[in-house]
């Protein structure tokens, strides 16, 4: 099934089973199903393109609600400067699909966050991780 790793950094990458422009549709339907929104979508591969570059598919989805956001931002404000909620899907020069998203320890640990906006950042991640599971269960898995 899928692998998934955490690194050093502060992110969590799974690898997803379907082809890109399907995870990315999952994606955005998962998230919208967990009660986030999706408020954009950056295709870097089609804005390299219009600069006369190759890249291999790579999408960024930014997503949350204010209610998650509003209470990292209430523990310190300078959070807002990674929120929204994003999470990277590319394709690696092996054909592979993943999904990357950021840990509750880097946000906690990059804004030191107190207790407050530490526990809204396990949330966060949490939800993350559960909207990244669901994007790539079989079919007969995908609610």
């Amino acid at each position: 099934m899928s692998n998934t790793t955490r690194n050093a950094s502060g992110m969590v990458t799974l690898d997803s089973p379907w082809p890109f422009p399907a995870t990315v549709e999952r994606l955005c339907t998962a998230i919208t199903a967990a009660g986030y929104h999706v408020f954009a979508r950056v295709d870097h591969a089609a804005n390299a393109a219009q600069a006369g570059l190759a890249l291999r598919p790579t999408e960024l989805v930014l997503l949350g609600n204010p209610r998650s956001g509003t209470e990292l931002m209430l523990d310190q404000q300078q959070v807002g400067l990674d929120l929204p909620s994003k999470i990277l899907v590319w394709q690696d020069d092996q054909d592979t699909v993943r999904l990357t998203y950021n840990t509750a320890a880097w946000l906690t640990q990059r804004h030191t966050l107190r207790e407050s906006g530490s526990q809204a950042a396990v949330a966060l991640e949490t939800a993350l991780a559960q909207v990244c599971d669901q994007v790539i269960q079989p079919d007969d898995q995908h609610q």
